[in-house]
């Protein structure tokens, strides 16, 4: 059977002209409310707030159909356009806000409000934008299992989502700064390999106890079994300008759940101070530079890694009818350059971040009203 997969993304506000994001959630909020498409059925009619008012949150429903998720999150990403159009802002898939602001804002909430009192700057700082991916798992040992197996891939999938070399006006140096930033979490990140359910338990019931996490909802793992679904949601990648690479993230995102969820399956155990390095290459360079394998160690040409990501997971990509659709949008990925690159690209053209951010929005309304089908 096809595991079910659901996407969640969040978009960046900004303010037309400047490029500056902007804190105005519940306008856009209010705003799509009143409108009578907020009133239709399917979940791309969703609209939701996050910790910071410079966001809201799209998410598809769960389905073994990869271009009709994206359909789906191509439709979602128009509410969300046309909201934040009503609002006077516009509404931007990009993993980093590239330009600074007049500053951040809390979504008024009395959790929300409680993070940023324990949390500070951390809190305040981490209006990252994310795309998560949830893939069904028959059972909580599975649920374990996976996590535990999804460990040495997961760098190759920042690496793939790449897509926030700006912030606070200036270039980073990275391909990927929101993995930087989401990193300062204390319950962020890679974690040892747990064993079973009862040892996940155990240690993230510690990792509430010593306030690494308020409460479960805060454990921001790199990948996490769902509190409220059969799933494993993966939390690595940057939200994708183009809807197309979002499925390409979700097409390995799901291959590499079903062949790690084979209790025959080997699966390298690395220490995570070795995965962290990894993290970081794939955050610094994206698929523009040598990046560490995930079976040897190695430091290989991106396309040699993601190459052995592809030849591991070839059999799950083929029992999904996905085989096509992940080699399509790594050729196309490769042969455009990932978000990050099309990024610096704009700026190399004018010399300006502003102009960065127009051709953001330009290129994520292009994505949002395309027919693309998901297939490169």
């Amino acid at each position: 059977m096809v595991r079910s997969v659901g996407i969640e993304e969040e978009l960046l506000l900004v303010h037309p002209g400047s490029g500056e994001m902007a804190s105005v959630s519940s306008r856009v909020l209010h705003r799509h409310q009143a409108s009578p498409s907020a009133r239709g059925e399917g979940a791309e009619t969703d609209l939701e707030g996050e910790l910071l008012q410079h966001m809201v949150e799209t998410h598809t429903d769960p389905g073994t159909d990869l271009p009709e998720l994206g359909r789906q999150l191509r439709a979602a990403r128009v509410t969300a356009i046309e909201a934040a159009k009503a609002a006077g802002v516009r509404a931007v898939a990009v993993g980093v806000a590239p330009l600074a602001s007049e500053g951040t804002s809390v979504t008024p909430d009395a959790r929300y409000e409680r993070i940023v009192q324990e949390f500070g700057d951390t809190a305040l700082a981490a209006g990252t934008l994310g795309m998560h991916v949830h893939v069904d798992c028959a059972d909580r040992a599975e649920q374990i299992r996976v996590i535990d197996g999804l460990r040495p891939w997961l760098p190759l999938l920042v690496a793939v989502a790449a897509n926030s070399p700006y912030s606070e006006g200036r270039d980073t140096g990275y391909a990927s700064w929101r993995q930087q930033v989401w990193s300062r979490w204390p319950a962020a990140g890679q974690a040892e390999p747990f064993g079973s359910p009862e040892e996940y338990d155990r240690v993230t019931r510690r990792m509430t106890e010593i306030g690494s996490a308020l409460d479960d909802g805060m454990l921001y793992l790199d990948a996490r079994p769902s509190a409220e679904f059969p799933t494993v949601e993966l939390r690595v990648a940057d939200v994708c300008t183009d809807v197309d690479d979002a499925i390409l993230v979700g097409s390995l995102a799901r291959a590499l759940v079903e062949t790690v969820a084979d209790p025959e399956a080997e699966v390298p155990v690395w220490r995570s101070d070795l995965l962290r390095g990894a993290h970081w290459r794939a955050a610094r360079y994206g698929v523009g530079g040598d990046l560490v394998h995930p079976v040897s160690g190695a430091l290989v040409p991106a396309a040699e890694a993601l190459d052995a990501l592809v030849a591991t997971v070839r059999p799950a990509l083929a029992d999904a009818g996905d085989e096509e659709l992940a080699a399509r949008g790594l050729e196309r990925l490769f042969a455009r350059g990932s978000g990050a690159r099309l990024q610096r690209q704009a700026w190399e053209r004018t010399g300006d971040l502003a102009a960065v951010v127009a051709d953001l929005v330009e290129r994520t309304e292009a994505s949002a009203r395309a027919t693309g089908t998901g297939e490169g």
